[in-house]
């Protein structure tokens, strides 16, 4: 445990330290004594070289007081077949009776970790020590044999829960955190997003619901639609825009990696995020119906959302730029044999008929949307974190990262792998949860995702809202 006991030992050299009496802890000295050497742990703590049946290893200790079980023979359940049985009753008070045994050590070994903290500040040691971490795990679960591989968890939640008590012992707040906590504190008790009468960036065309997410956020700003999504990165990253708006993800087709991929690349700011209810529509020029059409426009994501409807009426589905570009180009041909997927506002804004609503396969469709920026910015009302980060290629690295998340209570809300540009089979992890940039839970999250991450970026702290259909 890189974070815990710091004996420094690798392999069988591990086994013979700690066979000659390395970290063990008195339990009744104080908090910072109570990791001393005791020669009394030469044979205890060794690994029997003929395993135990596992019956005896389920065994009444004598030398354990009655005291010790702490239920003293009545042990509450829930489960009434369970309170009338005696054969496991008896089994529980062994357990009782180890239990007693092992909180004990367990309080010794997070004090030999809280001397191991006062140890890293003191010398500029990293928190996580990973492949010692490894080393530990292996030996523990070599010593419980034939149930290792469950030990081997134990252990894992064990070191996590002791570099936990460390980084809140040294305080450390990461350089990430600082800044965080800077760009909230420069910002507006609100966010004034009505107030921003510049130029704002939005993927396709006037009548998509990109659209109407960008007016609904910047309601007195210059649109500048962009054809591909990579334009409105471009815009924002040279100033043409001050903020861009783009999808990100739909409930039933899923995420936009290209999207993604460029969140990846540019690592602007998300500084606010919308999920819409999405009504997908056939809409087609005046005089067609729905046995004239014979192939449908629209976006790949609106397509997909619509599939059922159109295999069932044998319709020939193409990709276009985007439903309101769909929609502007049948309203121009004119053709009844055309048809488009998209709002009732392209409908209107484009002259066509609804010769279908909700075609969309689910009832609850839904899109995320989010607004980008060059800078950092977070309001006060945020409720929602995006991350992106990647993780060395051995075992246990996202089990271990996830547990940061679960130790503080935070809810994912995405968890998504893209492989990484530099190839090898390589990945990055986007992540979203709920919280706010003012919370100590984020700030010590932030730390330690830092310490134990080789590419972390916070891509926004900001507020979604819910846009019903």
């Amino acid at each position: 445990m890189s974070d815990s006991i710091d004996e420094n030992y690798t392999g069988r050299a591990a086994h013979t330290a700690e066979r000659s009496g390395d970290a063990v802890c008195n339990s009744t000295d104080s908090a910072d004594s109570r990791c001393s050497a005791s020669s009394e742990a030469l044979d205890q703590d060794d690994i029997r070289n003929d395993a135990e049946p596992a019956d005896s290893q389920c065994a009444t200790s004598s030398e354990t007081s009655a005291q010790d079980d702490i239920y003293n023979g009545a042990e509450p359940t829930d489960n009434l077949r369970a309170a009338s049985s005696e054969a496991l009753a008896g089994v529980r008070r062994r357990i009782n009776e180890i239990d007693a045994q092992l909180a004990p050590l367990l309080a010794r070994r997070m004090a030999c970790s809280a001397q191991v903290a006062q140890i890293k500040s003191a010398e500029g040691i990293p928190v996580l020590d990973a492949s010692r971490e490894e080393t530990v795990v292996g030996l523990a679960a070599q010593r419980a044999q034939p149930y290792g591989s469950y030990v081997a968890s134990v252990y894992r939640s064990l070191m996590g829960v002791s570099r936990e008590m460390q980084r809140d012992m040294l305080r450390r707040v990461s350089p990430l955190a600082k800044r965080i906590q800077e760009a909230a504190d420069r910002q507006p008790t609100a966010q004034a997003a009505g107030a921003i009468t510049g130029t704002v960036a939005c993927y396709g065309v006037d009548g998509a619901f990109c659209s109407r997410t960008a007016k609904l956020l910047y309601p007195n700003a210059r649109l500048l639609y962009c054809e591909k999504f990579a334009d409105v990165f471009e815009a924002v990253e040279t100033g043409r825009a001050v903020r861009g708006v783009t999808p990100v993800e739909n409930s039933t087709a899923g995420s936009v990696t290209e999207v993604y991929d460029l969140i990846l690349q540019y690592r602007h700011s998300i500084t606010a995020g919308v999920s819409m209810g999405i009504r997908q529509n056939l809409l087609a020029c005046p005089g067609a119906d729905l046995s004239t059409v014979r192939t449908v426009y629209s976006h790949p994501q609106a397509l997909a959302q619509s599939e059922a409807f159109l295999k069932a009426r044998g319709y020939t589905a193409v990709s276009y730029a985007s439903t309101a570009a769909a929609a502007k180009m049948v309203g121009e041909k004119r053709d009844v044999h055309l048809a488009a997927i998209g709002s009732a506002e392209a409908a209107e804004l484009y002259g066509l008929r609804i010769l279908a609503s909700g075609i969309q396969a689910n009832e609850n469709n839904a899109t995320r949307f989010i607004s980008i920026s060059r800078e950092m910015r977070i309001a006060s009302d945020a409720n929602k974190v995006s991350l992106v980060f990647s993780l060395p290629h051995v075992t246990g690295s996202l089990h271990r990262l996830l547990g940061h998340f679960a130790a503080r209570g935070l809810n994912l809300t995405k968890l998504e792998s893209r492989a990484a540009r530099r190839g090898g089979f390589q990945y990055v992890f986007y992540v979203d949860f709920a919280g706010a940039s003012d919370s100590q839970v984020l700030a010590s999250l932030l730390t330690a995702l830092e310490d134990e991450t080789e590419d972390l970026a916070f891509l926004g702290n900001y507020r979604e809202i819910t846009v019903e259909a």
